[in-house]
C-alpha cells in the first residue's frame, strides 16, 4: 500500500477470489439497481446457487422494505468473516486497470482507495473529493448498519476525474499487453465482459500519480475552468455510489477518535474513471410514483400556473423525441400513466435542469400524500412499463451533458439528487474487488 496524502488517495491492497471460484457467479451488480424488479434479484439468486459470491456480502436494496432485510443484513458480516477464514480471498497489491465491455463499448477505470479525510458531502463543500448531488442523510443508516464493524468493503462506487488530455488512465490502457491479467470473464445476464490488469510496476504507478498531480495543480485548475476567483481544487467528483461513500465517511467520523488516523477504514475503495472516456454516457434517471392518489395535472397547474402546458403524445417514441429536443427557455418532461403518454412543458423555469424542476415539485407533492412511494429507474422501457401500470405515474427526463459536470459543481455546488446515471442498469459496476477495512 502506498499513500499519496497530498492527492487524497492510496494505492491499495485488494482482495480477489481464487481461481477455483467461478467469477461469473462471484460478481453481481450494484445493490442499488433493479430496486423495483425483484425478479432480477431472484434470477441472480438462482444463478449464484451455493457458489461463493458477492451476493452474500451485500444487501440488494430491493429488500430494504422486505421481511428478508434483517436476516440478510445479519448474514452479510458473518459471510465476510467466513470467506476470509476459508481463504476464498487473496491479496493483490497495486493499481488495477479495469476494462468493462458492454454494448460495443469499452469503459476503463483504475482502482484506488480515496482518503475520507479529503471528502466532504455537506452542501457547499470545497473538499478535494466532492459529492455531485445532494446527499440524503436519512438513506445512510441501513448502509451504516452493514458497513459498521464489517471486515470488508466491496465498492460499486464510480468516481470521476476531468482529464480531457487523457493522461491518467488511457496510457495504461495502451500497455495492457505488458500487464498481468488478473481476471477476464463474461458477466451474468448479458451485462458485458470484465477484465482486470494489475499495475504493480513502480514506474507506471508513479506515472499515474504524476498525471493526477497535474490535474490537481491549483494554477492549472483555475485556468481550466476560467475561474474569476480562486477556488479549492475539485479533483475527484462522485459519479455513482454517492451514498455508499457518504456511509463510509460517516462511519469513519464516528470511529477515528478511538482507532487513530492510521487505520484502513480511513480510506474507501473506488473505481476512478475519466469523464471524457468516449464510452461513458450520462443517462438520465427517471422517476416512477406508486399508488398515486391525486391528479398530477391539477398539482402541476397549482405549482406553475400559466407557465405549464400539457399535451398528449401518440406513443413512447413521440414522447422521447420531445424530451430529447428541449426548447430554449423552457423544459419538457415526459409523463406516462395507464391511459396515455404525454409531455409537460414548463416555461421560464426557475432551475437550470429539468430534473431539478421536477424533483423540487415532487418533494413538495409527495409530502401531501400524493403517492405511496417513489423509485428512480433507468431506461425509457422501464419507466414506460412501470408508469403504465394502474395507479402508477412515470416521469421521463432528458440527459445532462457530461462535459458540464465539473464546472457546474465547482460554480453551483451539488446537483439535484438522482440527476444522472453513468449508463443504464445493466452497465452499472459489478462487485469484484474487496478490501479489508479492519486492522
Amino acid at each position: 500500500m502506498k499513500i499519496i496524502s497530498s492527492l487524497g488517495f492510496q494505492i491499495p491492497q485488494v482482495l480477489l477470489p481464487g481461481p477455483e471460484i467461478n467469477p461469473q457467479q462471484w460478481a453481481v451488480i450494484a445493490c442499488d439497481q433493479f430496486t423495483s424488479q425483484p425478479e432480477y434479484w431472484q434470477a441472480v439468486e438462482e444463478k449464484v446457487a451455493e457458489s461463493p459470491s458477492t451476493l452474500r456480502l451485500i444487501l440488494p436494496e430491493v429488500y430494504l422494505e422486505s421481511p428478508k432485510k434483517d436476516t440478510l443484513t445479519s448474514s452479510v458480516q458473518a459471510n465476510m468473516a467466513d470467506y476470509l477464514e476459508r481463504g476464498i480471498l487473496h491479496p493483490v497489491d497495486g493499481i488495477i486497470l479495469v476494462e468493462r465491455q458492454i454494448q460495443g463499448k469499452t469503459r476503463r477505470g483504475i482502482m484506488l482507495a480515496l482518503d475520507l479525510e479529503r471528502y466532504d458531502y455537506s452542501k457547499g463543500s470545497q473538499s478535494l473529493i466532492r459529492a455531485t448531488e445532494g446527499t440524503i442523510i436519512e438513506r445512510l443508516p441501513p448502509r451504516m448498519k452493514i458497513r459498521e464493524g464489517a471486515p470488508l468493503e466491496l465498492p460499486h462506487i464510480l468516481v470521476l476525474i476531468d482529464d480531457p488530455q487523457k493522461t491518467v488512465i488511457e496510457p495504461l490502457a495502451a500497455r495492457t499487453g505488458q500487464l498481468k491479467k488478473i481476471y477476464d470473464f463474461d458477466l451474468m445476464f448479458d451485462s458485458g465482459h470484465l477484465t482486470g490488469y494489475l499495475v504493480d510496476d513502480e514506474s507506471l504507478q508513479n506515472q499515474v500519480v504524476d498525471a493526477i498531480a497535474d490535474l490537481a495543480n491549483p494554477a492549472a485548475f483555475q485556468a481550466k475552468y476560467n475561474l474569476d476567483q480562486p477556488q479549492e481544487v475539485l479533483l475527484f467528483a462522485m459519479g455513482d455510489g454517492n451514498h455508499s461513500l457518504a456511509t463510509a465517511k460517516a462511519i469513519w467520523e464516528n470511529m477515528k477518535a478511538q482507532v487513530g488516523m492510521d487505520h484502513p477504514a480511513r480510506y474507501a475503495l473506488v473505481e476512478v474513471e475519466n469523464v471524457h472516456d468516449e464510452s461513458l454516457v450520462f443517462e438520465p434517471i427517471h422517476r416512477v410514483l406508486f399508488d398515486v392518489k391525486q391528479d398530477f395535472k391539477t398539482a402541476f397547474a397549482a405549482k406553475f400556473g400559466s407557465r405549464i402546458t400539457f399535451r398528449v403524445c401518440a406513443d413512447l417514441e413521440e414522447m422521447v423525441r420531445a424530451v430529447e429536443n428541449q426548447p430554449s427557455g423552457a423544459q419538457i418532461i415526459g409523463v406516462v400513466n395507464s391511459r396515455e403518454f404525454g409531455v409537460i412543458q414548463i416555461d421560464q423555469p426557475e432551475l437550470n435542469l429539468a430534473v431539478g424542476t421536477l424533483q423540487n415539485f415532487l418533494d413538495g407533492w409527495l409530502k401531501t400524500g400524493a403517492a405511496s412511494s417513489i423509485d428512480y429507474v433507468h431506461g425509457a422501457d422501464v419507466v414506460a412499463r412501470l408508469g403504465a401500470q394502474p395507479g402508477n405515474l412515470g416521469f421521463f427526463l432528458p440527459a445532462m451533458d457530461k462535459s458540464d459536470l465539473f464546472k457546474t459543481v465547482i460554480l453551483d455546488g451539488a446537483l439535484p439528487r438522482k440527476t444522472f446515471s453513468m449508463g443504464e442498469a445493466k452497465e452499472k459496476r459489478f462487485y469484484m474487488e474487496c478490501r479489508k477495512i479492519v486492522e
